[in-house]
């Protein structure tokens, strides 16, 4: 594993990965964080250490009254800091202190963190170099960006000239902001081609995780908490229609569809281990419009809790390893390479009760149908199927998938499926 900070260089580490991912039919994407740097960048450093005569002090929200009074910006506060009264003041700078960032620190933080220090994005000079940074990475060979907390850039028109600079050097480059939201106005083609799907997500785990949720971490989380719900087949299909009818079909195609990420609880702590919730959202990440991300070690069962505990070390001892979990994970992946309709495919909900439901991809002379069942008992689904009378519904092989096998559509282009309790898997239509 590879950390690249793309403000500060890396080149010869950077080149290495990049030849050895494209030689092996791989794509690199570098995680852009274009809001705020650390404290060691730099330019940051440089108005720490000359003040109001630095070329920088605009490059950041700096106090500007108080450097050119002289005053030393706190960039460090540490324990050994002492109060007006002469004693300990504490430890410093996590945020919980009165007053914000601007007024102890002398700048403005992210979050109010010191080690954070937010760019002025509205100063020619940083945004000319940030805009820079973007160009000479897509140059380099990377072929994208995701781009961290975004909207937290106000500055009007900075993510439309980075996607301009951006995709005049690589007019393919794939550009996905952290947008934890519904966010249409970001994907009318100006900004980003994709935003991580937390909605698809947080609907997934609805679902998937209905019944095995660990209750204290999932309402401890501050965009899950509220939001995920236990949820059945027609409630999901209705979150399921929201999700993909949001944006343009085109769209849609390209989101960067997670379970979970280093910002959030792992799906198996959140789902307190339940490997049948864990099978059903993986079947439906890869089985739905969009761009599938693993989140490195969801794949062997790795668990974690809140940041920083969901950001654990990937596990090298291989017997620590759930390798029935990193089977399915090889089989459906496998499954969703094979078959283009399952990447490019139109999507449609074509059956949904109890806790069960159905969807349709289907493409050319490619159909599917994705039949799952959250329930703890068997849940029979009526699917619909245009142009489908007189065809069958042929299983395809899954570990652990026990779907019926050769149901027959009627003439009305109506099958009822049973699915077994907690479980999915994918019909061919022949």
């Amino acid at each position: 594993f590879l950390t690249v900070d793309p403000l500060l260089g890396g080149d010869d580490a950077l080149r290495s990965l990049l030849d050895a991912a494209h030689g092996r039919g791989m794509r690199v994407v570098l995680d852009g964080v274009f809001n705020h740097t650390g404290r060691g960048f730099w330019p940051f450093h440089h108005v720490l250490e000359t003040g109001a005569s630095s070329p920088y002090r605009h490059w950041f929200h700096f106090d500007q009254a108080a450097l050119d009074a002289g005053r030393p910006v706190l960039a460090y506060p540490g324990a050994e800091r002492r109060n007006d009264a002469g004693g300990a003041a504490g430890p410093a700078g996590s945020g919980a202190e009165g007053g914000s960032s601007f007024e102890r620190l002398g700048y403005r933080a992210w979050w109010d963190l010191p080690a954070l220090p937010k760019v002025n994005t509205d100063d020619p000079a940083a945004r000319e170099y940030l805009l820079n940074v973007a160009e000479h990475w897509i140059r380099f060979g990377i072929d994208g960006w995701r781009l961290d907390v975004p909207e937290e850039i106000a500055d009007e028109g900075f993510w439309q000239e980075f996607r301009r600079r951006v995709k005049a050097i690589n007019p393919d480059a794939y550009v996905v902001g952290e947008i934890w939201h519904l966010a249409p106005d970001w994907l009318r083609g100006d900004r980003f081609d994709a935003v991580m799907n937390y909605p698809l997500a947080e609907a997934i785990l609805s679902y998937a995780g209905a019944g095995h949720f660990d209750e204290p971490l999932l309402r401890s989380h501050h965009e899950y908490g509220p939001r995920v719900q236990p949820i059945d087949g027609p409630g999901f299909a209705t979150r399921l229609r929201e999700v993909m009818s949001a944006y343009d079909p085109a769209v849609v195609a390209v989101q960067l569809n997670l379970l979970d990420s280093h910002d959030s609880p792992r799906f198996h702590s959140l789902v307190r281990g339940d490997r049948a919730s864990y099978r059903l959202a993986l079947l439906l990440q890869m089985t739905l419009p969009g761009a599938p991300c693993i989140y490195y070690g969801d794949e062997i069962g790795l668990e974690g809790g809140l940041d920083p505990d969901c950001r654990r070390a990937f596990p090298t001892d291989r017997s620590a390893w759930d390798n029935d979990v990193l089977e399915f994970v090889r089989a459906a992946t496998a499954l969703r390479h094979a078959e283009p309709a399952l990447r490019r495919g139109s999507f449609a909900v074509v059956g949904a009760a109890g806790g069960g439901i159905a969807v349709e991809r289907r493409l050319d002379a490619g159909r599917f149908v994705v039949a799952l069942n959250n329930g703890d008992s068997p849940a029979t689904v009526r699917v619909a199927l245009a142009d489908a009378a007189g065809c069958r519904l042929v299983a395809l092989p899954l570990p652990g998938a026990t779907l019926p096998d050769g149901l027959s559509v009627d003439e009305h282009g109506d099958v009822d499926i049973v699915v077994p309790p907690r479980s999915g898997g994918v019909f061919a239509l022949k």
